[in-house]
């Protein structure tokens, strides 16, 4: 999980997608669909990456097998604070096999989608397109 956590921290996206599993799901603070693959996972990452300030993970809680991870973190977006976790799965295999983001507080969470939309917006669609080969 350390290696995940620099390569966030560093926003080294090449480490990061070589850590997810190609079925890995990514489950957004802002929207209740969860999107399944690297490609997709990758869109969220990047925009996060793009729109977080001040990022950094200050504590990180490990299930007994090791398979369950709670990375937790503050930044900022716009000029708000929030803090936020990060619910990590990893596979026998060491990647990553869920991503799952929650954020406080409901102004930070707003900050957020507001800043991440334009960012993803465009490469889901094209994914989706590429997905059903229109």
């Amino acid at each position: 999980m350390e290696e995940l956590k620099r390569a966030i921290e560093a926003r080294d996206e090449a480490a990061i997608e070589r850590l997810l599993s190609p079925a890995v799901v990514f489950r957004s603070p802002a929207l209740f669909k969860p999107y399944a693959g690297r490609a997709a996972t990758m869109v969220f990452l990047r925009a996060a990456m793009q729109v977080f300030e001040d990022f950094r993970y200050v504590h990180t809680y490990t299930e007994d097998d090791g398979r369950g991870h709670v990375l937790m973190f503050e930044a900022q977006v716009g000029g708000r604070a929030l803090e936020g976790a990060d619910f990590v799965s990893v596979g026998i295999d060491g990647l990553v096999t869920e991503f799952r983001v929650m954020v406080r507080p409901m102004t930070g969470l707003m900050a957020l989608a507001e800043a991440m939309a334009p960012r993803v917006e465009a490469p889901l669609a094209a994914l989706a397109r590429d997905v059903s080969g229109a």
